[in-house]
């Protein structure tokens, strides 16, 4: 009986994977606005990067924003300084010396509303801003020429947020793994997405219109969470407004990766105040995605080992096949010999998450606990 139970499980668990691959493999959206002709016609917008101690990050990041591909006369830049240490805005200040559009570093003082951290600089660059269009990304970011073009043809009316995807990127075998993790949990929310269901959007990836925006009162108008970009998205789309996802090369950003264990699981345990907030039916999905692992513990259990190995073989090819149409997507090559390595990374991963849950606590957030 248990037997059987448990098979039945990780059959389902694999076909609801494989689903996600058929759709992600087979499903586009639409093509979008075409991007305009005349200087005129291209819409104002203001990129916001909020930055702390990240005077060795943002010469990377500006340089990149240099590089666009938009009409200088339509596009300003604007970095927030919020309390650095380490020479943050002198840095920004060099990095931007030069540039022909408008640019602008801001020392970040006091609080808005209840927004603290990073919500309360991108409120005060928000105020500052002149866009119709605010596009939002991090210091340790660096943004392809196309970034803005790519997320602004998915912006149509009504859509008040898009997000564009995230790749890690980097020298060490650690990198590598955090790059796989990112992409395939981004081809699984373009999956959901696609369907019409709200997930998330990533602050280092970001549109949102100024009407949208200011029609949730903006940052200082939000209770305070340590995923602003999660709370800034829910209060969009409860203005009425859409959303898209842009799961393509000319949308993808690369980061930098987190430098140790100790930061990643540091940076997840952050993310995991963002999933408490999600819709009950989603946080449900996702617990059901992680309880593979117990499942295969215990089949391996109750109808032995080479039963498990051969299901958890399975999940590799299947979960390694989305991964791997990820890549494709994004434009980058698949480091496929890593697959198993991944599954213990991913099986780390989870354990952690599962303890951080049980434990609660608060999160250190740049220096900040919340």
């Amino acid at each position: 009986m248990m037997v059987n139970f448990l098979l039945a499980y990780c059959g389902l668990w694999l076909l609801g994977l494989l689903f996600s691959v058929v759709r992600f493999a087979w499903v586009r959206p639409p093509a979008g606005q075409p991007a305009p002709t005349e200087v005129q016609d291209f819409p104002r917008v203001s990129i916001l990067v909020a930055a702390r101690n990240e005077a060795v990050a943002l010469p990377r990041c500006l340089a990149a924003l240099r590089a666009l591909h938009y009409p200088l006369a339509r596009l300003e830049i604007l970095v927030g300084d919020d309390g650095s240490t380490d020479g943050t805005a002198a840095v920004a200040v060099a990095a931007l010396r030069g540039y022909a559009g408008a640019a602008r570093v801001l020392p970040i003082v006091g609080t808005r509303g209840a927004a603290r951290g990073k919500a309360n600089v991108l409120a005060q660059l928000a105020e500052a801003a002149k866009g119709e269009v605010f596009f939002i990304t991090d210091a340790d970011i660096a943004v392809p020429p196309t970034w803005l073009g790519a997320l602004l043809a998915a912006a149509g009316p009504g859509v008040g947020i898009v997000t564009g995807i995230t790749a890690v990127r980097g020298p060490r075998l650690f990198d590598a793994l955090q790059g796989m993790d990112w992409l395939l949990s981004l081809a699984l929310v373009q999956v959901v997405s696609d369907l019409g269901r709200p997930v998330t959007a990533m602050g280092n990836n970001m549109l949102v219109t100024r009407a949208a925006y200011e029609a949730t009162g903006g940052y200082a108008a939000l209770p305070f969470s340590v995923t602003e970009d999660y709370a800034l998205f829910r209060a969009v789309l409860a203005r009425g407004y859409g959303f898209g996802h842009v799961f393509s090369a000319p949308a993808r950003a690369d980061s930098l990766p987190m430098p140790s264990w100790g930061a990643l699981l540091t940076q997840r345990r952050r993310w995991l105040r963002g999933v408490q907030a999600l819709p009950l039916r989603l946080r449900l999905e996702l617990a059901a995605y992680s309880t593979i692992w117990p499942a295969l513990a215990a089949l391996a259990v109750v109808a032995g080992p080479g039963v498990a190995l051969g299901i958890w073989g399975w999940k590799i090819a299947v979960q390694g096949l989305l991964t791997g149409l990820a890549f494709r997507r994004a434009g980058l090559r698949m480091p496929w010999g890593l697959l198993p390595l991944f599954e213990l990374y991913t099986l780390a991963i989870t354990a952690f998450l599962t303890w951080a849950q049980i434990r609660g606590g608060k999160v250190v957030w740049k220096g900040r606990s919340y």
